[in-house]
């Protein structure tokens, strides 16, 4: 989103509040705070996450508006809340001048009912990643050839944070479909649709499938993997001869030579010491150690 576009609209509707929403299906909305919207864009009604089919009916966008917007699905449409805000500053210290708590849920409609609240209609990629499986899938997105949102648009760059790392080290093995950050120490390793973030250390013959890997805050020592290997502890990053599929590795987690981690035959949610399993995604958390030879 060109968010000058957005604050513009804010500024020439002379909008107290302005909400950026976007158009989606039927099937979307219980899972949307959805607004109706009058014939200057100003919000008239919100109603949060509503499921009943009679209530969505009410809400839907009228097909008046598809031209307007320039709108080419032909599907049934409703304007969702992106949880992207424009609010003049006076607005915004009445609006929590209150012990509400949820911006989505009672700041939102509290503005609708008292202020002038405008929608921004944006139509581009967006994704709300709230859950697990959203999160994983909105990465494996990103090393697709063809990907919803691409970080290589020349019309709208985007700016990383300099970290002064040293380049990616890759020993040999297969890259497939990947992205790999600044400082990663690959050992011949096969990588498949996989993202691989800052520090991420991968040993040799191990083979990673639709994982994203959070990497590392650091890199760790000679005397610190000593240390770990004669207690029986792997080093940070993924050992030798590891397979790992739909996965999410979070940042500093161990895990061993010879291990498996893979969600196939397990329940959708799964608590484990090791591990969890959420929406059929294997999880090994925030300084999570796998032993070797373990099979999740």
């Amino acid at each position: 989103m060109d968010l000058r576009a957005l604050v513009a609209q804010h500024v020439y509707s002379g909008s107290e509040v302005t909400v950026a929403t976007l158009p989606v299906p039927r099937s979307d909305v219980p899972s949307f705070g959805i607004m109706q919207i009058d014939e200057s864009h100003r919000i008239v009604r919100f109603v949060e996450k509503p499921k009943d089919p009679a209530l969505q009916d009410e809400l839907k966008l009228g097909r008046d508006w598809y031209p307007r917007l320039k709108i080419q699905d032909e599907r049934e449409l409703f304007l969702a809340s992106m949880g992207i805000y424009v609010f003049n500053q006076e607005s915004l210290i009445r609006l929590l001048d209150n012990d509400l708590h949820d911006f989505g849920k009672d700041i939102i409609p509290l503005a609708i009912k008292k202020q002038r609240v405008h929608a921004y209609v944006y139509q581009g990629a967006w994704e709300d990643i709230g859950t697990i499986r959203a999160f994983f899938d909105a990465s494996l997105d990103l090393t697709s050839a063809t990907p919803r949102f691409d970080f290589f648009d020349m019309n709208a760059p985007i700016f990383t944070r300099a970290r002064f790392l040293p380049a990616s080290k890759i020993n040999g093995g297969m890259i497939e479909q990947s992205l790999i950050s600044d400082g990663c120490i690959i050992n011949r390793a096969t990588i498949r649709q996989t993202v691989l973030g800052l520090r991420s250390v991968v040993g040799e013959g191990t083979e990673l499938t639709r994982t994203v890997m959070m990497g590392s805050d650091y890199y760790e020592s000679n005397a610190s993997i000593l240390k770990h290997e004669a207690e029986g502890k792997p080093r940070v990053g993924v050992g030798r001869n590891t397979r790992i599929e739909n996965a999410i590795i979070d940042k500093n987690a161990r895990i061993g030579d010879n291990c498996t981690i893979s969600p196939v035959g397990k329940d959708k949610d799964v608590d484990h010491p090791l591990y969890f399993v959420r929406d059929g995604i294997v999880v090994i958390p925030k300084n999570g150690m796998v032993p070797n030879g373990t099979t999740i």
